[in-house]
């Protein structure tokens, strides 16, 4: 008697979960439903706008819900009612209670962006960046009541390349964790696999980005302005004070000259960036965006505006 297909249910949010949930419908394992998070307002006119993961689903013909919580009674008796084998998490952003873990037979799988226990929480791809970190990757694990806390099937790595933006990086581990699951998926259904425990005492917390984050201090190091700005791209984008304007950094490349020059001074510019003195180095701007303009290269900054000598960060 032939097997009947496992029953996948997907959650999952923003463009980073698309790849996992393509790969599942390309590798013949359909999801019955997919879960997303309710519209929100977003861009300037607040408009409402489905999430990729629900445009993705709708082209398919995969039924989608978008309860508001997952602590709602009804809303867990209707989600047991699809009689789950497996529940795939990538980037959902609602927590799952323990009602929720405990009603797929193979229980609740997160794909998680960075290598367990380092960075758990909200905003690791950035906070990798941030630290410096020489690699980061894609995390397979199974779902408990912690903030990623639970054993992990399967990871794989790749390095922080220098220069490399957050935005960047997450398309790159956004395909990772797609291929990750790729390679485990069938020895998971068929419960070949042995999740490994992590080590609670490595564990480091990455907590959400606040816009509060992104103003520059240019008394710190330019090698830490450099990952500052590169983490922040595409969001929430460095910035700094030009007299009453915020100048915003999409890119920029610490060097370690020197400078005696006060923190902040736009020593001098060029077509390659607008070099500024820094804590320690010195930090050339390479993309730059004033209020109501698009970020542009440095040359062409230039051509309308000229920094050599301004203070920057200071009201």
């Amino acid at each position: 008697m032939p097997h009947s297909p496992p029953r996948l249910l997907f959650a999952g949010t923003p463009d980073f979960a698309v790849p996992a949930l393509r790969l599942l419908l390309a590798s013949g394992y359909p999801p019955v439903a997919v879960y997303t998070q309710p519209e929100r307002p977003a861009g300037r006119g607040r408009q409402l706008r489905p999430s990729p993961v629900k445009t993705y689903a709708l082209a398919a013909g995969i039924p989608v819900y978008q309860p508001v919580t997952l602590r709602d009674a009804a809303v867990q008796a209707e989600l047991a009612g699809l009689a789950p084998d497996l529940l795939i998490v990538a980037a959902y952003g609602l927590l799952l209670p323990p009602a929720v873990l405990a009603i797929p037979r193979l229980g609740c799988l997160n794909l998680h962006a960075s290598l367990l226990p380092r960075w758990r929480g909200a905003a690791p791809i950035q906070r990798a960046i941030l630290a410096g970190d020489a690699e980061t990757g894609i995390c397979l694990m199974q779902m408990e009541a912690g903030l990623d806390t639970g054993p992990v099937y399967a990871r794989a790595a790749i390095p922080i390349e220098r220069g490399m933006t957050g935005g960047e990086l997450h398309d790159q581990l956004a395909t990772l964790g797609a291929e990750l699951l790729q390679t485990t998926l069938q020895d998971l259904l068929a419960n070949r696999l042995t999740p490994e425990p992590q080590d609670a005492a490595c564990a480091i917390y990455a907590p959400k980005l606040d816009k509060a984050e992104a103003e520059l201090d240019w008394n710190r190091p330019a090698l830490d302005l450099e990952r500052q700005v590169l983490a922040f791209n595409p969001y929430p984008v460095a910035q700094t004070r030009l007299d009453q304007q915020t100048l915003r950094i999409w890119r920029a490349v610490a060097d370690a000259e020197s400078s005696t020059a006060p923190p902040g001074t736009v020593l001098r510019e060029g077509p390659d960036g607008l070099v500024v003195a820094t804590g320690a180095g010195e930090l050339r701007l390479t993309e730059l965006q004033l209020p109501g303009g698009k970020p542009l290269p440095a040359a062409a900054f230039l051509n309308a505006r000229r920094l050599a000598g301004r203070r920057l960060g200071v009201a």
